[in-house]
């Protein structure tokens, strides 16, 4: 491992007001990143300025407050505003390596919080070296994902038919095991980090092995506390280490199809959950979802998974 800044040179952005900019009403205009963690760090397109320059492309935007650690690859030059930080490579990356190092930047999120900010400390940051990227992750394609259909026919989703089920019915549920990531983990990469979070599908970052706090993959995982994640779900297809803060549910029935047919069924309902109130064991075994179901009023596994298989990009799951 070594620091951030042996790879990159950490700079401070052009700090623009998005007031003070021209915005565009299409995309024609000049990138201006800020720091969210959506949509690439975009959240408008601006006129070009004579009077301020743009950041570089091929550059690392990352968030020093905000959405601390919000980090996104940026292909083309653009502007950005406060708190927000480029980083340019020192050596030569591809766009592909440039992309590893956002990923690895995201997962250093869950040592900052809103009030703790990174500013100060994004050149320390340890990251590995170039030559201990994952070759796995060297291998992958940046072509856009295919929008094909697995299954090429409709599928009415009509819910008029649908009945109510207890989640205790449904899963058997058990409690993630890691009680402090920070104590019992370690960085590595050997297995996933879960957290309380909904975005990314819940990873906060790889880390070594621990065998005692590993829990089984193929599960529906209910985020039980985490402000703005709180009654949320994400399918895990592979094992993990999860927060003790998240419920697993397991269905000898479930795949990554059906586990995608639950998430959407499910996040419907999180309107329920807020920060103040959680979402724990015993809150998901008594509540109730509306399912699609057989001619013996049981879960209609084969539907959900067709259905989700005839959506665009699901041949890409």
């Amino acid at each position: 491992m070594v620091r951030i800044d042996k790879i990159f040179e950490v700079v401070y952005g052009v700090n623009l007001e998005l007031i003070n900019c021209i915005i565009t009403n299409n995309k024609i205009g000049i990138p201006f990143v800020s720091r969210t963690s959506k949509n690439n760090g975009v959240v408008a397109f601006v006129e070009e300025m004579e009077e301020h320059q743009t950041n570089p492309s091929h550059t690392i935007s990352v968030a020093g407050s905000g959405s601390v650690l919000s980090s996104f690859y940026q292909e083309k030059p653009y502007y950005s505003g406060r708190d927000l930080f480029y980083l340019k490579p020192k050596v030569e990356l591809t766009p592909i390596q440039m992309l590893y190092y956002s990923m690895v930047l995201e997962h250093n999120k869950y040592k900052y919080s809103y009030g703790r900010q990174a500013n100060k400390t994004i050149k320390e940051i340890l990251v590995p070296d170039v030559n201990q990227i994952p070759k796995e992750f060297l291998n992958i394609n940046l072509e856009q994902p295919s929008q094909k259909k697995i299954l090429n026919k409709e599928i009415d989703l009509n819910t008029k038919n649908w009945k109510y089920f207890e989640l205790k019915d449904i899963f058997k549920l058990e409690k993630c095991k890691c009680s402090s990531a920070t104590e019992l983990l370690e960085n590595g990469n050997d297995i996933y980090y879960i957290g309380a979070k909904k975005n990314e599908n819940g990873i906060m970052q790889k880390v070594e092995l621990v065998d005692d706090l590993v829990s089984k993959g193929n599960c529906i995982v209910f985020i039980g506390d985490g402000q703005g994640s709180v009654g949320y779900t994400t399918y895990q297809e592979v094992d993990f280490i999860g927060s003790t803060t998240l419920t697993c549910g397991y269905n000898t029935n479930l795949n990554k199809y059906i586990g995608l047919f639950f998430v959407a069924i499910l996040d419907l309902e999180r309107y329920r959950f807020s920060f103040g109130r959680k979402y724990g064991k015993e809150q998901v075994k008594k509540m109730k979802i509306k399912l699609p179901v057989t001619k013996t009023n049981e879960p209609d596994y084969k539907f959900m998974e067709e259905y989700i298989k005839t959506i665009h990009f699901s041949s890409t799951i």
